[in-house]
């Protein structure tokens, strides 16, 4: 059935803007929108509430396992809790990537978002989007900025939100997190052999989504 609804995947390094361009891009197209980012950072939020210990492989995936969240007007609720902003918090985050690792967690998370797949078509970004979970999707891309780029990025996100920022810290963070998605044994962050690289350090937001837009309008 997923395979013959249209999907577009977002692929690329933490902050590197691929989540609000699939929005927007979804948005254009009125199609699904799936951030299966949120989907780890629901897990690793999980785990953190519960105690789970993050490297004990099969703890984790239990409690992956028992996950039903709920995406609802633009927020998300885990066992009825709206947590759509606490998955966003820096601990959340710096966390995600050692939960993302775990093959259990990623093997629980896949069928949740392979069913996302739904008409009229779907924009999906994650980090293995075009690589695991859509290979067959017409049109993959994958995202990056330098690390500094993205650093800043984040950080004008959090002083907007009110939270205290170090740039330096986040960078470091960044490059870290790079390295251990990119040298992961399941599922390595990486482009799919026929994705479309696109390096956003010099674009704006519009300049991007028109981009993606025309590479869609190509790929039918």
């Amino acid at each position: 059935m997923t395979d013959r609804i249209p999907v577009i995947t977002l692929d690329g390094p933490a902050a590197s803007g691929k989540g609000t361009i699939a929005e927007r891009v979804a948005q254009a197209l009125g199609f699904h929108y799936l951030d299966s980012g949120a989907l780890y950072r629901i897990a690793t939020l999980n785990a953190l509430r519960k105690g789970v210990p993050l490297d004990d492989a099969a703890a984790l995936t239990a409690a992956a396992e028992q996950l039903a969240p709920v995406f609802e007007g633009g927020r998300i609720l885990l066992e009825g809790e709206d947590v759509t902003t606490a998955i966003r918090s820096e601990g959340v985050s710096a966390a995600t990537s050692r939960v993302a690792v775990v093959p259990g967690v990623r093997a629980a998370l896949f069928a949740l978002q392979k069913n996302a797949a739904r008409h009229p078509g779907l924009v999906a970004d994650g980090r293995d989007m075009g690589t695991v979970v859509f290979p067959d999707a017409p049109l993959k891309v994958f995202m990056t900025a330098s690390a500094r780029v993205r650093a800043e990025r984040r950080y004008k996100q959090l002083i907007g939100r009110g939270e205290t920022a170090d740039l330096e810290a986040l960078t470091r963070d960044l490059e870290e997190r790079d390295r251990r998605d990119s040298q992961r044994a399941t599922a390595p962050l990486r482009p799919a052999e026929d994705a479309k690289v696109l390096d956003t350090s010099e674009m704006g937001i519009e300049e991007v989504v028109k981009k993606v837009l025309l590479w869609w309008d190509e790929a039918r």
